[in-house]
């Protein structure tokens, strides 16, 4: 098989404004995943992916293969299984994220938030600080467990509230009978661009 390495050499950008572009990959890696600072691709048929971090970005990809070896041993995280100067190679997450759920209309439960609250506690007690907890990084598998990606911002050292908002508008909205459980695409954007914004009241 190629070598992690030469896989994440094969990534090429090209940054366009704010933009960053993909131009080129190796024909084994697909697609799977855009963020603000990186690219990840499924590798071929296995149940791995690989993180490349678009250029500039190298910092915060050695952070994050530092937080994932401190919580290597905690179930609610994926297992790194490489770290490069500009990538990271951890376990595919077959499953949908809290975003997708409410896209779809998937349930979301109690015990789904109970184990997301037992993840961000057992970080907690390695040292970190869990940080940009929001819906696109947390997963519900297809056995129903939970996996938390993007752990780059655990160390930081301001006091983040995003996840109390959320576990908040789940008890307080979500769980009510009247509330949707499919919400558009376009209105999950829209909350997320108003709650940056500070223009939603605190639920919390």
């Amino acid at each position: 098989m190629t070598s992690f390495s030469v896989l994440a050499q094969s990534v090429k950008f090209t940054k366009k404004g704010s933009r960053v572009l993909l131009n080129e990959k190796h024909p084994t890696l697909e697609l799977i995943g855009a963020g603000r600072s990186a690219f990840v691709f499924r590798i071929g048929s296995t149940e791995k992916v690989i993180k490349v971090f678009y250029p500039g970005f190298n910092k915060l990809a050695k952070e994050e293969s530092e937080i994932y070896k401190v919580i290597s041993d905690t179930p609610y995280y994926p297992t790194l299984y490489e770290a490069g100067g500009n990538y990271l190679v951890i376990d595919y997450i077959e499953g949908n994220t809290l975003f997708n759920c409410l896209e779809k209309g998937k349930p979301i439960t109690n015990e789904n938030i109970k184990q997301i609250d037992l993840a961000i506690q057992l970080a907690i007690n390695k040292g970190l600080n869990p940080s940009d907890i929001h819906l696109k990084n947390i997963f519900i598998t297809t056995s129903g467990n939970i996996k938390m990606v993007d752990v780059a911002r655990f160390r930081q050292t301001k006091s983040c509230t995003q996840w109390g908002e959320l576990k908040a508008a789940f008890h307080t909205l979500y769980q009510q009978r009247w509330f949707p459980k499919k919400i558009p695409t376009f209105f999950l954007n829209l909350i997320a661009i108003l709650y940056k914004k500070n223009l939603l009241p605190s639920l919390s």
